[in-house]
């Protein structure tokens, strides 16, 4: 299953089966008393803090949440890097098994906050309102990209990463090929895990 981050030739960004028509625009609430939720992410090359922005993304933080209260992002891999663009995480377990999805969320890529560096996003496929479970570093800028524009909607931009930049690029620089078992570019040539997610 793959999701796609489906702009300019970028791609094949996420994996997924194909979204049903039918989206979330509202889910349930989570941590609904934390309007900035603080979200660690423990990896297998250092630690990432990122600040969710519930004002700007209501439906897309809390089906974020949602996922990393459950523990199913704990143990999963990153699977796609690509240096100077993005690191993807949130589809697979370290068997490549894909990770049980909710229902998609609608897309907020219209919310003001663009793909620039060091911000947390949504990916998806060609259909805007597909974002499950799978979500992106940009580790440079992709405004360009990956915004809305007057005829595309774009990538929903949920939060910033407030420390741990340095493990995103050393992440970002780390060798990838092609795997062939799965037909997947991009992928870290040595597994590189997200071990635990906790919100502060």
């Amino acid at each position: 299953m793959i999701r796609f981050l489906a702009v300019v030739t970028l791609l094949g960004l996420a994996f997924a089966r194909p979204a049903s028509a039918e989206f979330q625009c509202a889910p349930e609430d989570v941590l609904p008393d934390n309007a900035f939720p603080v979200v660690v992410f423990e990896t297998s090359m250092g630690t990432v803090e990122v600040e969710l922005n519930r004002l700007r993304a209501p439906a897309t933080v809390n089906n974020f949440l949602a996922y990393a209260v459950s523990g199913v992002y704990d143990g999963t891999l990153f699977h796609r890097v690509i240096a100077d663009f993005v690191v993807q995480g949130g589809g697979f377990d370290t068997d490549w098994d894909a990770i049980e999805e909710r229902p998609p969320v609608m897309n907020e890529s219209g919310n003001g906050l663009g793909n620039d560096p060091w911000t947390i996003a949504m990916a998806r496929m060609d259909d805007p309102h597909s974002a499950t479970s799978q979500f992106f570093f940009n580790v440079a800028d992709n405004t360009g990209a990956l915004d809305p524009d007057t005829r595309h909607w774009g990538y929903t931009v949920f939060g910033t990463v407030i420390s741990g930049r340095e493990v995103l690029e050393a992440i970002a620089a780390v060798p990838t090929g092609y795997h062939a078992e799965f037909d997947y570019q991009d992928v870290p040539v040595t597994a590189v895990t997200l071990t635990r997610v906790t919100i502060q």
